[in-house]
């Protein structure tokens, strides 16, 4: 009798530790583009930390685009998602009222990439040429890309459409001989790639003076300086980009202990961030609290307050 006693018992325990190991090694999903992208790996870099330094199993999910992301965090299919601000708007506007924000990440500084000895140089030398355009899967990306066309006064009718759904196929397109420049933001290794694959890449200026005509299209854009270095591909001297954020967002009905917590191990792990995903050096609790029509995350209302930081303008 005594035997099976500690036998059911022992049976009990093993179901119990497997419960536990089972709640333990919960999942939680990471909404981002696909891999090659600069949000793939700021994502892969983030799910790092939370897995090693946070015992948080947090897995990357690769997307389409921008406009698949939204609705799986929307709708809490995904605990946390990377995107771009105003697709985080279109978000917040539209069906899913309880987006929210955790934090800015970096800055996306995307300049239209062209061949080193295309003899291209600016924005408008892209006149007759063929322009990827369309990204069905990323509209705004789209819009991006006319505010940038419409810097050196040009519109589709301009240019020679090429019709892509997201920025990793506009530059398999230029990569293919298909197009004559490309879309991406500086940090993807889609952009080495393509450096590498055609014998060098130039990231084309942009006209400073034409800014206004772009923010009729798209307001969230800005300006950013940049110069010759390992992540800014294809710049040849210093000179302003065009740029505009990049957001982690999340559902507001998220657990506030998951959203303190991913930002607590960012804040104390950045230096592991920086080893995977290089861009991520100018982020800082300062940098992630700015001031957007999509409110935050009330976790991270507390972390930024508990820093004494108050959310800063844009640009």
């Amino acid at each position: 009798m005594t035997i099976a006693i500690l036998r059911r018992s022992a049976t009990v325990l093993a179901v119990l530790a497997l419960s536990c190991g089972a709640a333990a090694a919960q999942t939680y999903g990471f909404a981002t583009l696909p891999p090659g992208t600069l949000n793939h790996t700021t994502a892969s870099a983030i799910a790092k930390i939370m897995k090693e330094k946070g015992g948080m199993n947090m897995l990357v999910q690769p997307t389409a685009g921008d406009q698949v992301i939204n609705p799986l965090v929307g709708r809490g299919e995904v605990e946390v998602g990377i995107t771009n601000i105003m697709e985080a708007q279109d978000a917040l506007d539209g069906a899913f009222k309880d987006m929210r924000i955790i934090t800015a990440a970096h800055a996306l500084r995307t300049p239209l990439f062209v061949r080193k000895d295309s003899g291209m140089f600016k924005n408008s030398d892209l006149k007759g040429k063929r322009v990827t355009l369309g990204y069905s899967a990323m509209r705004n990306i789209d819009k991006t890309m006319r505010a940038m066309l419409a810097s050196a006064g040009l519109t589709e009718a301009d240019v020679k459409p090429i019709l892509v759904p997201n920025v990793v196929r506009s530059a398999d397109e230029f990569i293919a001989g298909n197009a004559d420049m490309f879309s991406f933001a500086f940090g993807g290794p889609k952009v080495k790639e393509a450096d590498a694959t055609v014998g060098g890449i130039r990231a084309l200026e942009i006209d400073e003076a034409g800014m206004p005509a772009a923010k009729k299209i798209m307001p969230w854009g800005y300006l950013t300086q940049v110069a010759p270095g390992p992540i800014f591909t294809g710049v040849e001297k210093p000179m302003k980009v065009y740029s505009f954020d990049n957001v982690i967002i999340a559902s507001a009905k998220l657990s506030d202990d998951i959203v303190y917590k991913l930002l607590d191990l960012m804040e104390k792990n950045k230096d592991e961030l920086i080893a995977v995903q290089p861009v991520l050096r100018e982020w800082s609790p300062a940098f992630g609290y700015k001031q957007y029509g999509v409110p935050y995350h009330p976790a991270a209302i507390k972390f930024f307050k508990e820093r004494n930081l108050t959310p800063q303008p844009l640009g």
